[in-house]
């Protein structure tokens, strides 16, 4: 009843007495059921409450409304971590992580692995494999751990991030992480809700103003989830969400099966398949594709959606999110890098490969490193993103079909932007799903995080997508100048927050009046301006999970007697996440560990057919190697240069090709 934050007094008296008389009502009628005795109590209350939610819905009582701004208030506040633990895919990795400490120990089998790569899956392919006793070592050609997660420091000492980077309580793997490395007070959790900047073209009387999907305590997965839609009446109506939901019921009853078979279809595929309003996709769907794969709609496909609902909508607490509370080179790799080293393994940076060198039976001989410095092991582990993997596959080994399939996948382009503000915005202690044309989700850091935190002025970060044509858009971003694309921002910041952006003449979308009902604002000189920013650029991130690409992703093991995948891209079921890297890296460490002692481990993915016919006659391709020097060049993210300009024309000149 209290739980949207614009309801006034009377409102929540309102909702307590329809819940007290639905309750009541329900409750008689339960009774009088034979069955009624059997239902457990948790799952009737739950009942209880959406029940009590539609007929408050029902009523479409208004809520209070006001366009006044005034200073933000706003103040960092965590709250305590939720039960993530007593859930089945929670036990599913802890029993995975036990495992390295009981049958897969390596005992007097021990094995010398080199695992290429330092980001988070190499990184916890690393930890698992000395947690069995195992001496990995992880060579990283970057000068910083963490891969797509890595950080570092601009001139003024302010931390530029590759990404803006969400803990979520359905990362099992992560959460077991956390605990093990004994660092779970470095997660800030924030209030269970989803925080969406409404749209001024649909509510112009509501300019900079937030809406909630709020979860309630108590309430059980995924009745939590439906009482959240529920209670919001600024997205959909209450027809809106009753279409929405037959569509996706079969997800929860079928499961796995279900969702896996909508991997061909788009979201919009999807929903024009099934008969859902058009509207869902503007208010709901556009937001959850950016924030997922950075990907607008029309190019995601249904799977990915799918897969995170699923996730979140059965855990009670799996929508519930936390922010690091520093940056991640510090504050996660460090610790996962000191596990590694204590239990016997070495982590070194600064050591990209030169190429991969085999036996006879096609299995490795050595790895290269430049400068021509010789890496020989028992395995080898390749946590490479897909991209830069596909750049250096042995000539003999570019015909198998494992390989080929590599061909269906590719990074997707997005832009991660910093940008401080000489005032303090009013902002929320969250993380924002703006549903703008350029913007995926933003969240002030100042307020956020422990390490970013400012009382006097904001600091945003956002990620700027769809930037590319494979994601959907209509413009190449990533060739455009740093200056294009702040223009681009801070002219759609002032759409969104028109009594907070300054009318800034330095920025033309800033100066356009500002109109809504109940007011207008022709200009605002002494609003919030820009006094510094940062894009990072990551022309290759995580694998375009377009419609079609989810069957070609390949398991960690290989057809090759000591060489496994770990990646992100590879074969599990998180996707392109945290969460996917740290479980590809931790299966991949179960498939070396198991290989040394004899045990079971997750077998061979099967391989589409097409594939296999299209390798039996494909001729040999001598691998082109990871040129080049800088971050992009081993696909991550950066700051752009001319040096890195010339790096990407050189071996991805596509992504520097203007649109017209």
């Amino acid at each position: 009843a209290g739980s949207t934050a614009l309801c006034s007094a009377r409102h929540r008296a309102q909702a307590s007495s329809s819940c007290r008389s639905a309750s009541d009502r329900t409750t008689a009628a339960l009774r009088e059921t034979s069955g009624a005795t059997a239902m457990a109590p948790r799952t009737a209350r739950a009942l209880l409450c959406v029940a009590a939610a539609a007929a408050l819905v029902a009523k479409r009582a208004p809520l209070p409304r006001s366009i006044t701004r005034a200073r933000s208030t706003i103040v960092m506040k965590d709250f305590p971590q939720p039960n993530v633990f007593d859930t089945d895919p929670y036990r599913e990795g802890s029993r995975l992580s036990d495992r390295f400490k009981t049958d897969l120990q390596a005992g007097d089998k021990k094995k010398k692995v080199a695992i290429i790569g330092g980001g988070l899956s190499g990184l916890s392919c690393a930890k698992y494999l000395s947690d069995a006793g195992h001496e990995p070592t992880v060579y990283e050609a970057r000068d910083v751990l963490g891969g797509k997660v890595s950080a570092w420091q601009d001139a003024d000492g302010d931390w530029i991030e590759t990404g803006l980077h969400i803990f979520f309580g359905a990362y099992p793997n992560m959460m077991r992480l956390f605990k093990e490395l004994d660092i779970e007070d470095r997660l800030q959790w924030k209030v269970h809700k989803m925080v969406f900047a409404m749209q001024r073209s649909r509510r112009p009387e509501l300019p900079g103003e937030f809406t909630t999907f709020d979860f309630i305590p108590g309430i059980p997965a995924p009745f939590n989830f439906g009482l959240a839609i529920l209670l919001n009446q600024k997205m959909l109506t209450l027809g809106e969400k009753l279409q929405t939901a037959p569509p996706l019921l079969p997800m929860l009853v079928e499961g796995q099966e279900f969702i896996d078979a909508q991997d061909e279809l788009s979201v919009l595929d999807f929903m024009r398949k099934y008969g859902m309003p058009e509207r869902i996709n503007e208010e709901v769907f556009i937001s959850m594709a950016k924030a997922l794969d950075f990907i607008d709609p029309d190019k995601l496909s249904m799977t990915v959606v799918l897969t995170a609902m699923n996730r979140f909508l059965n855990e009670d607490n799996g929508l519930q999110m936390a922010f690091l509370d520093g940056n991640q080179p510090d504050r996660l790799c460090a610790p996962m890098v000191e596990s590694i080293e204590r239990n016997g393994g070495k982590v070194f940076c600064e050591k990209p490969m030169e190429r991969i060198e085999l036996n006879e039976d096609g299995s490795i001989k050595k790895v290269v490193l430049r400068g021509g410095e010789e890496v020989v092991a028992d395995e080898y582990v390749s946590a490479l993103p897909v991209d830069v993997l596909k750049r250096v596959v042995p000539e003999k080994w570019s015909t198998m079909p494992y390989f080929k399939q590599l061909d269906e996948l590719e990074g997707i382009p997005v832009i991660n932007l910093h940008m401080w503000f000489d005032k303090k915005l009013t902002t929320i202690d969250h993380l924002c799903f703006s549903r703008s044309p350029l913007l995926s989700v933003y969240a002030d850091m100042s307020t956020t995080c422990k390490e970013y935190a400012d009382d006097d002025k904001s600091m945003l970060e956002l990620v700027f997508a769809p930037c590319s044509p494979i994601a959907g858009g209509d413009t190449n971003w990533i060739a455009k100048s740093d200056e294009d694309i702040i223009q681009a921002t801070m002219g759609e910041l002032a759409r969104l927050f028109p009594t907070e952006i300054a009318s800034d003449p330095r920025y033309e979308g800033t100066m356009k009046p500002r109109t809504f009902e109940g007011g207008a604002l022709p200009e605002l000189p002494d609003g919030a301006k820009l006094r510094k920013s940062a894009v990072v650029r990551v022309p290759r991130s995580v694998y375009a999970a377009i419609p079609g690409r989810n069957k070609y992703r390949p398991s960690q093991k290989s057809p090759i007697d000591n060489f496994s995948l770990c990646g992100c891209f590879t074969s599990q079921k998180f996707l392109g996440s945290m969460e996917g890297a740290i479980l590809a890296g931790k299966l991949a460490a179960e498939v070396v560990a198991a290989r040394a002692v004899g045990a079971d481990a997750p077998g061979d993915k099967v391989i589409q057919q097409h594939v296999i016919d299209e390798a039996a006659t494909a001729s040999p391709k001598k691998p082109v190697g990871c040129k080049g020097r800088t971050a992009v060049a081993f696909g991550g993210g950066y700051t752009f240069d001319q040096a890195i300009k010339r790096e990407l024309e050189g071996q991805d000149a596509v992504q520097l090709t203007p649109l017209n």
